[in-house]
Formats: structure tokens, C-alpha cells, sequence
């Protein structure tokens, strides 16, 4: 890596993790922190009065980029919460947020916490009834909703959440004034100052008492089964995480990021609350699609990302070479030869000889600046998290000269627990303990973490799913099996559940969308992949007596199930209740392909349990190829 050295942080190269005598593997001692007593508002508002006039948030609108300084941001969020105060909306209120990423959003999430609400995150692909579900499980007095398009989902679902008072539309929505139940985000601005003389004294007070262990945000994840679950998170978990990360993230106060991942995630949300607590400017993209054009733009200087994207920045870079002449191919390969003996000797914290060095630098000005270039020209390093990151995409990045950092967390612990470091990496690995966290092996493999940031009141309103996740000792049980090697570095090796989290980082209970599949007779059974893979896929089997019925019905002369499960008109049937079951799940769900198997899951061939549930990667394994053809 070259030019770090300005922006990484000053902790030391040793072990970043110790071990103690119980066999508990322990992040750094945290150092003092003038944020360990604070609420996220209090630390809004502290790094408002000492930002000023420097930028705090830059957006595209209408084709231009924009800024807000710290102290334009501290006066929209002022009365954003002034506007919810003279809504009624009172401490411990749930405020419900469903839209995609933008600044407003970190302004709407800042002002609920200033108005000592509680913020409600709901994913903006989500469909009417599960944001129904969410509104009512948490109480929401208030939603906010993007634009029109998120309003008319909201309004669908109107009749069902009895107990909300008002929607606000972020954008694209014409005024309405109080007590009208639906009022844009320009009249809460208003209302906010017209009632900023009566309420200051109200908000300053919701400000100044509130305390760590208030209840910050209930972020909604989903489960094996059932409904999605409400995580708890408290101010004081999310400081711990933001204390913990100031100490291991290597960036400087005004350094610039560009967040695209969905705020409703809590990875993205971790980034935007780092944006407030370090003094980032935190750019906006204008939507995922655009995050190629934005990046050129806005020159950040790191960014947080899913897998997924480096794997799609990865693929078009080899597709770009592969096709390029005989002569442009040979000199990527050369370069790439180079770039990576140069990331083994880094790795193995080697000196680089003179002759490699050159070497390097002819390579990166004759293909790497290329890349570095398309992702703004000043990106010194970036975050990995929310699903598991190939060893292979880390290398490869790491010899064209960015190093990736990759971390593990999830939404229960706000949502980190460790993470890989600027001078001390392993790829393959998620990393050391963060300071705070503390992290045990189980008996059967079972990662088990416990830390200020874990947010142990649990899941709201659960408690057997709180009590089976949270031990009364504090540990958290993951889910995962994992190792740690001698040097505290964790390793990820296998999910002891069967929740799915998709290359792109989203959470996929796959018994939801087996059970939707398989209230079609004509269907015996299903099981859903795609972990750490773009999308769902599934494979599906038949009732033999339904499919008989059906190739009679239709005139089908051959009798062989074998035969009659790859006919289009069987396909084409399945293709139909599969299109059902997509209807009601979010977009990230939906199951894109699938493939329908000769024969049914049995005891007999190993793929049943006595119990008849599904041997998922015992089937996983025997239908290997299957699966590989259903991606390509």
C-alpha cells in the first residue's frame, strides 16, 4: 500500500488481542473516551458546535453537488426534532423511518434521537404488511417515508396500524398542514420553526437527561422463522462501537466517504454514525446504480461496502482484461504477478526490495492507476462487512494496491466485534476483538461475544428469543462457528443457523420462503441458497400424484417424472407459484432462479432427517452443480 501512512492510526503492529487465562480472547483495553457517558444526540451536538462552518454532508441534486456545514446540518436536525416535539411525539416514542439512503435520513435518525424518540429502520423494498408489522410491533407514532412511491406502500398498509398519528414525506409530496395525518418533511421543518421560541427549552432538556442505557433504535432482522425480530440497541451500545472504532479505523477528521449501502442495515448505519463522532464528510450516492459515476465525483477517501460490490468491480476489471488485446493482457498479468508478490511480502511484514518497488510503480502507472482512478484517484483503503468476503477478491484488491478491511458483526451487536487493521491484517480472517468486545469459542464451535455493544435487552417483546440468544452471563451466541488463532484473529467457518445473508449483506430467512413455496400442492418441497451469493435460488421438488394430474391434464404422453419435471409447461407451472411466494417478500428475497429436481427428498437417499426436515447441505452438496448452473 502506498500513501497511508497520513491517514492510518498510531496504534501499534503487536497483537491486537490478548488472551486471558479462561480462554477468552479480548480486544484492546479501551483508552479514555470523552464520549463514554454520552448519547448519540450528545455527540451530534458536540461535534456540531466544534465542526462549524466545515462540511458535513455533501448530496447531488439536479445534477450538482451540494453541501451542508456542520452548522447548517445542526439547524435542519434542530427542527426536524422542534417538528416532532409540537407533533406530540414524546420520550421513548417510536419514530419509523422507511427510505433509502440519503442525508436526510441521518438527519431525520438525529433529530429522533435529539427528540428522545426511538428510531424505528424499515427497509424501503419492504411491502405494505411487513412495514405494517414493523410500524405496529414497535408502536410507531410516526412514519417517514421517501417520496410517493414509499407513501403509497405506507397508505396501503394505513388501515392496519392503528396506532399511528402521521406519515412524512421526505420528497416529491406537497405540503398539508398539522392535523392533517400525512404532511411533507418541509412542513415538519416549518412546524419546527414556528415552535422553536416554546419548545427549546423542551428539546435542550430531552438533549441534556438523556442517558446511555435509553433506548436508541429497535432494528427489525429477520428470524428462521416467522415475523422479522426487533433488535434493542441502546445509545450506550452504539457508543461502545463508535469508541471502539475510533481506535482501529485510520482516518482523520475531514476525511471524505461516500455511503451507499441502506441505512436500514446496520453496517451502514454504524458508517453514518461514524461520520458524526469523527468529523467525516459523509457524501450520499445518488443511488447504487450511480455508485461508479459518484465515486469519480466525490474522490473519497475510503469506503464501507458489501462483498458484493468489490466482487462486481472484480469481474468487470478480468473481463476487461481477458478481452483486450493479446499485448494489454500480458502486461495486466505481468502486473498482477508483480502486485502480488509485493502483497506476500507486506503480508509477512517483509521489506520490499528496490527492484520490486520499481517494478511496482511501472505497474501501477501502467494498469493499477487505471483502477484507482475509476474509484476517485484518493481511495486509501475500505471496509468489508455484513456477509463474508472471498480471500481471493481481498488479495487480488490488495495487489493492485487497495487494501480491503474486513470486519464481523451483526445487527445484536451494533453491529460489530472485530475487524481487520491498517498495519494489522490476515485475509481470510474477520479480524481481531475490537476494544471492549471479549470473544469465546463454544464447546461445539459456536462463536460467543460479549461487550458494551452488544445489545443484550435483546429482541422487544421476545423474551424465549432473547433468552436462547443471551445467556445471564452477557454472552451473545452468534450463530456462527468459528476458530481464533493464536494471534486473536477470528476465522469464520461454517453457520451453526440456517439465516442467509446474501453477498450484498441482507438477511434471508430461508424456512419464510420454503413455507410460502410449498402451500402449492403441486409442490412436495423446497430448499432456498444463496448465502454469499447475489440472490436466492431454489430447488424444488414435486408431489408425484399432483404431477401425474397435471400431465394428464395437459396431454403429456411421457410418464417418467424424470422426464416430465424438465417439460416447459411443468416448469412453467412452478414458475408461476414461484412468482406468488416472490409477491410478498422484499426485493433482496425474492428467489430469481430455481431448478426442479427428478426426485423427491427422502430418509432413503439421505436427504430427510426421522423427523422429515431437510438436510440442507447434505442437499446443498449432492445438487452442487445444479446450483453453480442456477448463478451462471
Amino acid at each position: 500500500m502506498v500513501g497511508l501512512a497520513p491517514w492510518a492510526s498510531s496504534f501499534s503492529s503487536a497483537r491486537s488481542a490478548w488472551l486471558s487465562t479462561d480462554g477468552t480472547y479480548r480486544g484492546q483495553r479501551a483508552r479514555g473516551n470523552a464520549m463514554a457517558d454520552e448519547t448519540l444526540a450528545q455527540v451530534f451536538w458536540s461535534r456540531v458546535e466544534r465542526g462549524g462552518d466545515l462540511p458535513a454532508q455533501q448530496f447531488k441534486r439536479d445534477g450538482k453537488w451540494g453541501t451542508l456545514t456542520w452548522r447548517q446540518l445542526g439547524d435542519v436536525v434542530r427542527e426536524l426534532a422542534l417538528g416532532l416535539i409540537a407533533l406530540g411525539r414524546r420520550p421513548g416514542d417510536a419514530v419509523a423511518l422507511l427510505s433509502a439512503s440519503r442525508a436526510e435520513w441521518v438527519q431525520a435518525d438525529f433529530a429522533i434521537f435529539s427528540a428522545g424518540c426511538v428510531t424505528i429502520p424499515i427497509y424501503p423494498s419492504y411491502p405494505p404488511d411487513l412495514i405494517a408489522y414493523i410500524v405496529n410491533d414497535s408502536s410507531a407514532k410516526t412514519l417517514i417515508v421517501e417520496d410517493p412511491a414509499q407513501l403509497a406502500k405506507a397508505l396501503e398498509a394505513r388501515g392496519k396500524m392503528d396506532g399511528l398519528e402521521q406519515i412524512v414525506v421526505i420528497s416529491g409530496y406537497e405540503g398539508r398542514e398539522p392535523p392533517d395525518t400525512t404532511l411533507s418533511f418541509g412542513v415538519l421543518r416549518r412546524l419546527g420553526r414556528e415552535n422553536a421560541e416554546r419548545g427549546k427549552s423542551t428539546l435542550a432538556d430531552r438533549v441534556a437527561s438523556a442517558r446511555p442505557g435509553d433506548v436508541a433504535s429497535i432494528v427489525y432482522t429477520s428470524g428462521t422463522t416467522g415475523p422479522p425480530k426487533g433488535v434493542v440497541q441502546t445509545h450506550g451500545n452504539h457508543i461502545a462501537t463508535l469508541q471502539g472504532s475510533t481506535q482501529t479505523l485510520g482516518a482523520a477528521e475531514g476525511a471524505v466517504h461516500l455511503l451507499f449501502l441502506p441505512l436500514a442495515h446496520s453496517f451502514a448505519r454504524m458508517e453514518s454514525f461514524l461520520g458524526i463522532a469523527r468529523g467525516f464528510t459523509t457524501a450520499f450516492a445518488e443511488s447504487l446504480d450511480k455508485v461508479g459515476e459518484n465515486l469519480k465525483e466525490v474522490r473519497p477517501h475510503f469506503i464501507f461496502s458489501v462483498p458484493r460490490v468489490y466482487e462486481k468491480v472484480y469481474a468487470k476489471i478480468l473481463t476487461a482484461a481477458e478481452a483486450g488485446p493479446p499485448v494489454k493482457r500480458r502486461i495486466f498479468r505481468w502486473a498482477l504477478g508483480v502486485g502480488r508478490e509485493v502483497s506476500r511480502l507486506q503480508q509477512g511484514r517483509q521489506p520490499i526490495p528496490a527492484g520490486l518497488a520499481l517494478k511496482r510503480k511501472i505497474a501501477h502507472r501502467l494498469v493499477f492507476s487505471k483502477l484507482h482512478a475509476a474509484l476517485g484517484g484518493r481511495l486509501l483503503f475500505a471496509g468489508s462487512g455484513g456477509a463474508p468476503l472471498s480471500r481471493e477478491i481481498a488479495e487480488f484488491f490488495h495487489a493492485t494496491g487497495i487494501l480491503l478491511i474486513e470486519g464481523y458483526g451483526l445487527t445484536e451487536t451494533c453491529p460489530i466485534l472485530t475487524s481487520n487493521r491498517l498495519d494489522n491484517f490476515k485475509f481470510g480472517s474477520v479480524g481481531v476483538p475490537v476494544p471492549g468486545v471479549e470473544l469465546r469459542i463454544a464447546a461445539d464451535g459456536e462463536i460467543l461475544a460479549r461487550g458494551p455493544n452488544v445489545a443484550t435487552r435483546g429482541y422487544f417483546k421476545q423474551p424465549e428469543a432473547t433468552a436462547a440468544a443471551f445467556d445471564p452471563d452477557g454472552w451473545f451466541h452468534t450463530g456462527d462457528i468459528g476458530r481464533l488463532d493464536g494471534d486473536g484473529f477470528l476465522y469464520i467457518t461454517d453457520r451453526k443457523k440456517d439465516i442467509i445473508v446474501t453477498a450484498g449483506g441482507m438477511n434471508i430467512a430461508p424456512q419464510n420462503i420454503e413455507n410460502a413455496l410449498k402451500t402449492d400442492p403441486f409442490i412436495s418441497q423446497a430448499t432456498v441458497y444463496g448465502d454469499r451469493r447475489p440472490y436466492p435460488v431454489a430447488l424444488i421438488t414435486l408431489n408425484p400424484e399432483e404431477l401425474a394430474k397435471f400431465a394428464k391434464a395437459q396431454g403429456l404422453l411421457a410418464s417418467d417424472p424424470a422426464v416430465l419435471v424438465k417439460h416447459p409447461l411443468v416448469v412453467e407451472r412452478v414458475g408461476r407459484t414461484v412468482e406468488a411466494a416472490n409477491s410478498d417478500l422484499p426485493s433482496y428475497s425474492k428467489v430469481k432462479k430455481f431448478a426442479v429436481l427428478p426426485a423427491d427428498f427422502t430418509q432413503e437417499n439421505g436427504q430427510l432427517t426421522p423427523t422429515l426436515k431437510v438436510k440442507r447441505r447434505i442437499i446443498a452438496e449432492h445438487y452442487r452443480d445444479t446450483i453453480q448452473n442456477l448463478y451462471r
